[in-house]
């Protein structure tokens, strides 16, 4: 099979083109993936909260994957975002105005304004020096939040939220039926936006700035621009995952700044790998579930479980359990083939 990317008639724009055309075609996987996820809104009734939290935590992880995967920007305090969307949302539906893609649409302006100005302040230093700066703006916002009580509820959560219908017509059930397939979608949509952009040439230069941002920027990249309006891009997104959980839940308090939001986050990205757009979706399927089923099994205890599964994990290498997995599903499915021809 030849490759067309290198035929000498075509042009190095050309062939740059074909490239990343082929780079964004969707796999089978994908999107067999996202049938199964839609159609899971029409069982598993009871779980559909369950489902709902994952669809949020997962736009979370992928907000941070922007920066963190592909950018290479660490940060130990993108809860920020996720809370200041979440008492946006809050504070807005509180006031009479319970409209939930306005919301959205508040909540994304409010943290990106947030995530525009504060990537000045990330832009400098080193990896620890925006550990540092990002872990502080989330502790400043997060006590300035508990001080404007009159406003946020201080460490009672904003009381008297009204979320309307999405859409005017569906209004969030007690299942969570609605829920889930709100926050999917809005996933869905957020995915397909950046699928696109990691995709195209603003998304390599994001790469090769997150390997060399000297060499990025001896070949022209801007590289200070590119991170600004990656770091605001994921603000954005991130703001949006916390107005979700806020509308879904119809309560916002000082738990969505709280610093164990960005370790979860994080953890999702360790256990799904970043830079791979799907791996903050499968990181949080697993985590979540995974909490879910522990917690349930030993409820005093699962933190001590997840918190083994990850040190295997780190251990063992993602790769080598992604070949062993492989290879598992391999033998495995000749054997059910053989099983199922028996009966």
């Amino acid at each position: 099979m030849t490759d067309t990317t290198a035929s000498p008639t075509l042009t190095p724009v050309d062939r740059a083109r074909r490239f990343l055309a082929a780079e964004a075609r969707w796999s089978w996987l994908e999107i067999v993936f996202w049938i199964v996820a839609f159609a899971l809104a029409f069982g598993f009734r009871s779980n559909h909260l369950l489902f709902a939290e994952i669809a949020i935590l997962a736009l979370f992880a992928v907000s941070l994957d922007l920066i963190l995967g592909y950018a290479g920007i660490v940060s130990l305090g993108h809860a920020a975002f996720f809370g200041l969307g979440a008492y946006t949302v809050g504070i807005m539906a509180r006031s009479g105005w319970g409209d939930p893609l306005t919301g959205l649409v508040a909540a994304a302006v409010t943290a990106g304004i947030l995530g525009f100005v504060t990537s000045f302040l990330v832009l400098r230093g080193t990896d620890l020096t925006r550990l540092m700066i990002t872990l502080g703006v989330a502790s400043l916002l997060h006590e300035t939040a508990n001080k404007l009580d009159w406003l946020t509820g201080g460490a009672d959560g904003l009381q008297g939220m009204m979320v309307g219908p999405v859409l005017g017509r569906f209004s969030f059930d007690l299942y969570g039926t609605t829920a889930y397939v709100y926050a999917l979608s809005v996933l869905f949509v957020v995915v397909l936006g950046l699928r696109v952009l990691v995709h195209s040439p603003f998304g390599h230069t994001l790469r090769a700035i997150r390997d060399n941002p000297l060499r990025a920027r001896a070949i022209g990249i801007p590289v200070a621009r590119r991170l600004i309006a990656a770091y605001t891009l994921a603000a954005m997104i991130a703001g949006i995952a916390g107005a979700l959980l806020a509308q879904t839940s119809g309560f916002a308090s000082l738990d969505v700044l709280e610093f164990h939001r960005s370790a979860d986050v994080m953890l999702v990205l360790v256990i799904g790998g970043s830079g791979r757009l799907y791996g903050g979706i499968l990181g949080a399927i697993v985590f979540r579930l995974a909490q879910d089923g522990i917690a349930t099994l030993t409820p005093q205890y699962w933190q001590f479980w997840i918190g083994l599964g990850l040190v295997a994990l780190v251990l063992a290498g993602r790769d080598r359990l992604e070949t062993a997995g492989r290879r598992l599903v391999a033998r495995a499915l000749p054997w059910l083939a053989a099983k199922e021809t028996t009966r």
